[in-house]
Order: structure tokens, then sequence, then C-alpha cells
């Protein structure tokens, strides 16, 4: 019996030493885990630092020179007789470079009041169909521009949602937007908005642009991001876009997601809540780039159209 304690004792010596050892290499394989993804999310955001600080200077520079340079042409009207076709000319030029640099610092402050946290809605009923179809109105032009087929499709009766209706449009008209932006000539952007069966609404905005991988999407929603950081990247912007988007959203309530398959496509899905829901508003089933249509057309077209 003594020898069969000590052989126990030993035994359980033994285990308690097997099992400190095996605790101390699954530390030490957590902590070198920890340290290489720490040093991943350095380098990622040290390179989107980097990136902010060129497109910065870019977006901010582009602009203001082409102000500072025809505003100059102006001034010197007296010594070069300029046309009233060239005044014309020049002045929109500097008033497209104004409201480019007034769009940089709205979106700046923006981002820094939502990252603080001092960001306030204001919240009423809204119709979700008429904030929609604005937002595809304004850029109807841009995608006919562009060669891209934009349309619309509104559940017949999309509910209304309590929120701010300035902040709502600036969500979807950045969406849309970015779709156009980047979905080549031939391509289509298509907005579709209907209630979700166990309440609430989701909005999709699906495109069938360039795309993007997992790790450019992660990208693309961090403040500042550019999937393409390069100087000589084919569309212009400071990439607070998404983000702006997705913080608007949640503050909201709802979700913002993004699923999106390389040189395919790009679908961008916004959720709200049905806590948000209001009472049921009658809708449009609206289909752009055919001419506009008396809103009584819409909603008889509607009954008869597939989301």
């Amino acid at each position: 019996m003594h020898k069969s304690g000590l052989g126990n004792s030993k035994s359980n010596t033994l285990l308690q030493e097997y099992s400190a050892l095996v605790g101390d290499a699954v530390l030490r394989h957590r902590t070198r885990v920890a340290e290489r993804q720490a040093r991943v999310e350095a380098d990622l955001a040290h390179r989107v630092k980097s990136e902010f600080i060129a497109n910065m200077s870019h977006e901010l520079r582009t602009p203001l020179n082409t102000v500072l340079g025809f505003s100059k042409l102006l001034q010197e009207h007296a010594d070069h007789r300029l046309s009233d076709a060239d005044i014309v000319q020049y002045a929109g030029l500097i008033n497209s470079a104004a409201d480019h640099l007034l769009a940089v610092v709205n979106d700046i402050l923006d981002i820094s009041k939502l990252q603080s946290g001092t960001y306030a809605l204001d919240a009423f009923e809204v119709d979700l169909s008429a904030v929609l179809e604005d937002c595809v109105a304004a850029n109807r032009q841009a995608a006919a521009d562009a060669g891209i087929e934009l349309s619309l499709r509104v559940a017949y009766s999309l509910p209304g949602v309590r929120g701010d209706d300035t902040k709502l449009a600036q969500i979807f008209n950045n969406l849309v937007s970015n779709a156009v932006k980047f979905t080549p000539r031939g391509g289509s952007v298509v907005v579709e908005a209907h209630e979700r069966g166990r309440g609430g609404v989701m909005i999709t905005v699906r495109d069938t642009g360039i795309g993007m991988t997992p790790e450019q999407v992660r990208v693309a929603l961090e403040p500042f991001g550019q999937v393409d950081g390069a100087r000589t990247r084919w569309r212009e912007g400071m990439g607070l876009g998404l983000t702006i988007a997705k913080s608007l959203v949640e503050l909201h309530g709802g979700e913002l997601m993004i699923t999106s398959v390389k040189d395919t496509g790009t679908n961008v899905t916004v959720t709200l809540p049905p806590e948000h829901q209001v009472s049921p508003i009658e809708a449009r089933d609206t289909m752009f780039g055919h001419g506009p249509q008396p809103k009584s057309e819409r909603a008889e077209d509607a009954a008869g159209r597939d989301i």
C-alpha cells in the first residue's frame, strides 16, 4: 500500500508537470499569434495613415491649384481680354473645384464628429422610397455619361422609417455614386428596397463593377482606407465615404454589410431594424433611365414588378 501511494504521488506530480508544460506552450503560441496579429494591424494602420496623407495632399492641392490658376486668369482679364465663353468656363471650373474642396472638408468634419461620439441625428418619420428616388435621380446623369444602366426597385408597400432624412440621403447617395464610379461602361447598378420578413427594411445597392477581395473590403471600411492607394489610382476620393455611411447606418440602429467578388461586382446591404419602422406608406417601383413618370403611374406599375 505504501509503495502504491508513492507511485500515485509520482504519477500526479508528472501529470502536473506535463499540464504546466502544455499550458506554457499554449500560452506561448497564443502570445505569438497575438503579436503577429498586432504587427499586421500596426502595418495596416501605418499604411492607411501614409496613404491618407498622400491622398489628402492630392485631394486638396488639385482643386486648390484649379482655383488659384483660373482665378489668376480672370484677374488678368484687363491685360489679356477673355471671351465671355472663357469667363463662364473658368468660373465653372473654379466652382467645381470649390465644391470638391467643400466635400473633402465636410467628410473630414463628419468622420471627426462620428469618431468622437458627438454626432447627433434629427429623427423624424421618413418616406424612404422618396429618399431613394432622389438619390438615384441625382446620380442618373453620371451613370448615363458613364454608359451604365441605373435602376431603382422599391417594394409597393415599403414601410416608412424613423430617422434623419438628410443623413439617410447621404448614406445612399454615397453608396450609389460609389457603385457608379467603380462600374465599367456597359455595366449596371440596381438599388432595391423591401420590408424584411421579420420586420425592418433592407436596401441593397448591387453593381457589376470591379469588385473587391475580402482584404480590400476590410481596407475600404477603414477610415481613410483606399483599396487602390496609389497616386495613379483610376478614381479619386479620400476613402471616407464607406466609413461615414457605415457609421451613419449604425447611428440609425442598422447594419451595413458588403459582399463582393473581384472582377464580378459588389453588393452593399443596409438593414434598418423593426424598432425604427413606422406605419406603412405607399411606395413606388421606379426604373430610372426611361424618363420620369407621374407618381400615379409609378404606383400602378409597381404592382406588376418583381424586386
